[in-house]
């Protein structure tokens, strides 16, 4: 009678062993969330250095020698072209107008009195009342009198410009920096230094620096087809991040390859109706310089990294198992990750439980979409009710 009672102990404690063995094998596969791979047109940005260059400058220089009497402009304003900004003592100018005019006018007068002699000589000449001779000289006289006249009028002209240039104005509008010489000081027109710098900042130019090697692997990308051209529109960021209000469009890329630096200097010309950006200020450019109609883009969070630093993510199998693929990811577009190989259009790529997720495990793939079940906290009778239900 004991040896039964001990067998059937041993029978029920193996029994539940058994079943609990059972329980554990039973084990539901891990719930994952996926989305769908499908090939996107994504731009490929570039961020690119660059400094501001007035959209033109020009140097204030003088072009007739003298002392400077007066400046006519305020250090710093905006000037018109053609406003006066120096004057230059115009007396010996003025005077050497007025000389001017008197050769002219003795010019005018000597011809005058060797034209009528020739006219009095020709009907004399004509009955050899003189001699032919002194007719032809007459007439010789006249046309020399006349030439006087023009080469005087020339000098006149001459003198006039000089006195107009001892007033110098402003060759473009623009703003107008510090003054380079001082009232008293003497001007030449063959002095190496401008007396002023002008420039025009609205519109104003971005220079921008590129890699030649970028640039050229662009190129044969383009060529291939890998890649298609993108846009001209180019946006500026400041040291401190913030972004500029207006855009600008790219106007021309240089021919050649900077031999010190391996660049190529990409010009953009932006509106800069405030006057914020000042030549020389330093910028961050940042345009789409190409599409890539064959990228994926998927959540951030689905590309993992190995120690090497190599991207992969986590693919549902078509055999209920997780499936690792390594991929190459190597920038964003907003929140996504772009991928640009490893993926296959259709390849379910997982972005929810993705923690502790290995190859090969079992899983349950659904939508991310999919709403989540929530299941209620079980518990011992007595526990959910808290301290009511003791209280029975």
């Amino acid at each position: 009678m004991r040896r039964t009672l001990l067998t059937l102990t041993l029978a029920s404690i193996l029994a539940g062993c058994s079943g609990h063995g059972a329980k554990d094998q039973s084990k539901p596969p891990a719930q994952v969330g996926y989305i769908v791979a499908a090939q996107s047109t994504v731009p490929v940005a570039v961020t690119l250095s660059g400094r501001t260059v007035a959209f033109e400058t020009s140097e204030v220089r003088p072009q007739v020698t003298g002392v400077i009497a007066k400046r006519l402009f305020a250090e710093g304003s905006y000037v018109k072209a053609g406003q006066p900004l120096y004057q230059i003592d115009p007396s010996l100018y003025r005077a050497a107008v007025n000389q001017a005019q008197a050769d002219l006018t003795s010019a005018r007068a000597t011809a005058e009195a060797a034209s009528a002699k020739a006219d009095r000589y020709k009907p004399l000449a004509d009955m050899e009342a003189v001699a032919k001779q002194d007719y032809a000289d007459a007439l010789a006289t006249a046309r020399s009198a006349r030439a006087s006249i023009a080469q005087n009028a020339a000098s006149l002209d001459t003198a006039k410009t000089n006195l107009r240039f001892t007033t110098v104005p402003a060759p473009i509008s623009g703003r107008i920096g510090r003054s380079l010489i001082t009232v008293g000081a003497l001007a030449s027109a063959s002095q190496t230094d401008p007396l002023a710098v002008i420039q025009r900042m609205d519109p104003i130019y971005v220079d921008m620096q590129q890699s030649a090697a970028e640039i050229t692997a662009l190129r044969r990308r383009l060529a291939a087809g890998g890649v298609i051209q993108g846009s001209t529109t180019v946006h500026l960021n400041f040291d401190d991040g913030s972004r500029y209000a207006y855009a600008g469009t790219v106007q021309f890329s240089e021919v050649t390859v900077d031999e010190g630096t391996g660049t190529v200097t990409l010009r953009a010309k932006f509106p800069n109706p405030d006057g914020l950006l000042l030549p020389g200020l330093f910028v961050s450019a940042v345009f789409d310089q190409a599409n890539d109609p064959n990228a994926f883009l998927v959540p951030q969070n689905a590309v993992q990294r190995d120690f090497d630093g190599s991207a992969y993510v986590m693919i549902a199998g078509d055999d209920g198992k997780a499936v690792r693929r390594k991929v190459v990811a190597d920038r964003t577009s907003g929140v996504s990750a772009v991928v640009t190989s490893g993926l296959q259009r259709g390849d379910k790529v997982i972005v929810q439980g993705l923690n502790g997720l290995k190859q090969g495990t079992e899983i349950k793939a659904v939508p991310s979409t999919t709403p989540q079940e929530v299941k209620p906290k079980s518990g011992k009778p007595g526990e959910a009710g808290g301290a009511g239900a003791k209280g029975h």
